[in-house]
């Protein structure tokens, strides 16, 4: 059983006041997730990623289409129960604390009440919330806020759960601490379905990617086949160059960059780094790193999205 599947989903809003104009937000994503996949749904600011999430979420009703999680329609109760949902800028009753306002969301999937201390406690060392678990949420920080949103999303124990950008307003230890948590949640047998415009997350979590733009599927598929694993060639960052060991680079690199204090970076083919290695390091420079160049995620994005904003563009 497919974890996620929409077909034809579509969504028209009206805008203007005098004279509204239907304006198109989304138009016929059809797409599957399989169980227990980390999926990435990826697309630059107003692609339509919140339309999308909003539609299975129900908070929002369709032009057209159809849309079913976990085999039910996106309004079945039972299958609600079995889901979470970070909203893109989750909002909170500021004046309770993470675990009073955990109780509360705890309580309404009926978690049993001698139950609810120990997953409200368990969940909140999952998201990295210490001692501040006990202070109102109006003195928490946004990236704080959003471990909270995280936890409530996952205090029922969801088969599938939905994270409208979840690295949103968190620092590099956040980032990291969140995708160490979606993936014990893939390993728990959950669905992860996440939207997002960080590339280097995806790239490091998802094992299928979809990306939308101008409010259309513009491409996607496992991550595998889209991230190509021939060398295009190498990245070597020199440093304490000599003139004769720029004159090196210069004679092998495809580009020479400069950075400051006798150090470059180094665009050199595919074929043959180590003896442009040998060469610089025999004229006095160092090698501070030498790194493979391949297909990456953000090159089949950004090569994705301009080819729907030309076709757009040319309807």
């Amino acid at each position: 059983m497919l974890a996620i599947e929409t077909e034809g989903l579509t969504k028209d809003y009206l805008v203007g006041f005098w004279r509204p104009r239907p304006y198109r937000a989304l138009h016929d994503l059809t797409l599957t997730v399989e169980r227990g996949d980390v999926f990435g749904f990826l697309g630059p600011n107003g692609a339509g990623k919140s339309t999308a999430i909003k539609l299975l979420m129900q908070l929002i009703y369709p032009t057209s289409g159809t849309a079913r999680i976990l085999g039910r329609p996106v309004g079945d109760v039972e299958m609600r129960r079995r889901i979470g949902f970070l909203p893109e800028n989750p909002s909170f009753y500021d004046y309770l604390t993470a675990e009073e306002l955990l109780t509360y969301f705890a309580s309404l999937f009926d978690v049993p009440a001698a139950e609810r201390a120990a997953r409200v406690s368990r969940v909140l060392d999952e998201v990295g919330i210490g001692a501040e678990r006990r202070m109102r949420l109006r003195s928490y920080s946004k990236g704080m806020v959003q471990r909270v949103g995280i936890a409530q999303a996952i205090i029922n124990d969801p088969d599938v759960v939905f994270f409208d950008e979840p690295m949103s307003g968190l620092d590099p230890l956040g980032r990291r601490d969140v995708r160490q948590l979606l993936l014990r949640l893939r390993d728990r047998g959950c669905t992860v379905f996440f939207s997002s415009h960080i590339l280097s997350d995806a790239e490091a979590l998802c094992s299928r990617v979809a990306i939308i733009a101008q409010g259309r599927l513009a491409g996607g598929g496992r991550l595998s086949d889209i991230v190509g694993v021939d060398v295009l060639g190498w990245e070597l960052i020199a440093d304490g160059v000599t003139p004769a060991g720029l004159d090196v680079l210069r004679a092998r690199a495809r580009q020479v960059t400069p950075l400051h204090d006798g150090r470059y970076s180094v665009d050199l083919p595919p074929d043959g780094p180590e003896a442009t290695v040998h060469a610089l390091s025999a004229a006095g420079g160092r090698v501070v790193s030498l790194n493979p160049v391949r297909h990456t995620l953000e090159d089949y994005f950004v090569q994705h999205v301009a080819q729907a904003a030309t076709r757009e563009a040319a309807l």
